[in-house]
């Protein structure tokens, strides 16, 4: 039996651990053994590379941050991902491929279809069964952040044009694959947006 994998996207600031905890909890009360991941840093070998990416001192060349955010996902994918599915477990990962492609191919003003190349490279091609994309504008995800008090890391100091042109990197992906994207205004509340995430995964669960 093979599991199912599910990722949550959308730029920093948008609630996505919130409902990521939420459908953990809420899939366990269904009897099913639930993976729950990140990236990057998935693996221990995912925890330096983060540290990396996250909080290394000075700048990062785009193609640079592109290829390790790659080298992360391939290592999280065969050490981690492809094992929890083959065992039929859950999987939900908080960011995946569409980050990198949203995130490297706008904000950093790479192409998106050579970014998207070399993860779709790096994956194997795994596709995630259910890609949910909290949508929200820049300045509003930025105010959010800010509210919690915690320190930003390298890629959440960026300017707010930065963020809202990925932001509109992420909408151009979930048009292209409606079929695997779910979008959600990340305006409603908490308990809408689960509700709405919930109904999806009763579609594809049957």
């Amino acid at each position: 039996m093979s599991g199912l994998f599910i990722t949550f996207e959308g730029i920093d600031g948008v609630g996505k651990s919130t409902q990521a905890n939420l459908l953990e909890e809420y899939l366990r009360s269904l009897g099913h053994d639930v993976v729950r991941t990140l990236e990057p840093g998935g693996t221990e070998l995912g925890q330096e590379i983060r540290q990396l990416l996250l909080h290394r001192k000075g700048h990062v060349a785009a193609r640079a941050e592109a290829l390790l955010f790659a080298a992360d996902r391939a290592h999280h994918v065969e050490t981690k991902i492809k094992p929890a599915l083959a065992a039929g477990s859950f999987v939900i990962s908080d960011r995946y491929f569409d980050s990198s492609v949203a995130y490297q191919g706008a904000g950093r003003e790479l192409s998106m279809d050579e970014v998207r190349h070399i993860n779709v490279w790096a994956t194997g091609g795994l596709l995630p069964n259910l890609t949910i994309l909290l949508d929200l504008d820049a300045a509003a995800a930025r105010s959010r952040r800010q509210a919690t008090g915690t320190s930003e890391d390298r890629i959440e100091q960026a300017k707010l044009e930065f963020f809202e042109a990925t932001r509109m990197a992420f909408l151009k992906l979930a048009q292209a694959e409606p079929e695997r994207f779910l979008v959600i205004d990340a305006n409603q509340s908490i308990q809408q947006m689960q509700a709405q995430i919930r109904a999806r995964l009763t579609t594809i669960l049957g």
